[in-house]
């Protein structure tokens, strides 16, 4: 199972969204869609999806959150003409971040924002085989600008099947920002591949809500670890979500999330649903009572 889930929240678009970024890739597919009621968002959709094989989640929870930059999407592409493809698809409706053309770190790439918010970077990747199509990449801007490697260095050490690799410092006068440090960071997650770098340039955006991570945890013991390794703000603690030292959003939920939420009767699904929306943290016996009655 993979262990981290990218997690998109939208207004009301999660479904149109996840289709269209299913037209886009190979070994892509719907996996659910549920409807969670009366939460305090209302009625709120929930969409289930694989992108090149890779799970990805989607709500469609209200105007609450927009997306930015500070957590984008690197694709690797294996050709040109795939990056053209793909740009030009996402380019309908979004906005031009950086021109495609040659950089010194690819012969091709642009970064795209999508017509729903969502950011993009597509990357000509020419030489060795692709192991992970998608990868999500941490932006650290504004009071996070700077912390980008220690950011890295402390999730290696939270996750399990963890790893740091290449690590990218700017060169002098390279960063208009100065607390930019490194301009490329590469490491692992339980397997699973990340990339993280400081914005070279001062902005006003942030990490938000928009785009959080999903831990899928096995048990009440894991749920109380990470939750303990990366809850760092108290008052964004709610029905699993939370916020570490630097601004990422993380949901701490049980690996059987759906199973939890959605099996039962109509009756036990609203007990179960009311209890949840009381939580910060997931107590998976509490929430068992409540599917009961008890």
């Amino acid at each position: 199972m993979q262990k981290i889930v990218p997690h998109l929240w939208y207004d009301k678009e999660a479904k149109e969204a996840a289709t269209f970024y299913i037209s886009l890739f190979d070994q892509s597919k719907l996996l659910n869609v549920t409807v969670l009621g009366d939460t305090p968002s209302g009625d709120t959709e929930v969409v289930n999806f694989e992108l090149a094989g890779q799970k990805f989640s989607a709500i469609s929870a209200g105007p609450y959150f927009k997306f930015n930059p500070s957590i984008s999407l690197m694709v690797a592409c294996s050709t040109v003409d795939e990056v053209n493809t793909k740009w030009k698809a996402l380019s309908e409706g979004g906005q031009e971040l950086m021109p495609l053309g040659e950089y010194p770190f690819s012969k091709w790439y642009g970064w795209i924002q999508d017509r729903y918010g969502l950011s993009w970077q597509l990357m000509l990747v020419d030489s060795g085989e692709i192991i992970q199509k998608i990868t999500p990449n941490l932006l650290f801007s504004n009071e996070a600008c700077g912390k980008a490697e220690e950011a890295v260095r402390y999730y290696a050490e939270v996750f399990e099947d963890s790893e740091v690799g290449l690590i990218s410092k700017y060169g002098e006068g390279e960063a208009q920002s100065p607390n930019a440090k490194i301009n490329y960071a590469a490491f692992k997650l339980d397997g699973m591949s990340f990339s993280a770098m400081d914005n070279a340039f001062d902005v006003d955006f942030h990490f938000n809500e928009a785009f959080s991570l999903m831990v899928n945890c096995e048990d009440q013991k894991e749920i109380d670890y990470f939750w303990d390794k990366l809850s760092a703000v108290p008052e964004a603690e709610q029905c699993g979500w939370v916020k570490d030292k630097f601004g990422v959003s993380w949901q701490i939920v049980p690996s059987n999330f759906d199973d939890v939420l959605f099996n039962g009767t109509k009756e036990e699904v609203q007990r179960v649903t009311e209890a949840f929306l009381k939580m910060k943290k997931f107590d998976l016996e509490a929430l068992e009572r409540a599917r009961l009655g008890k």
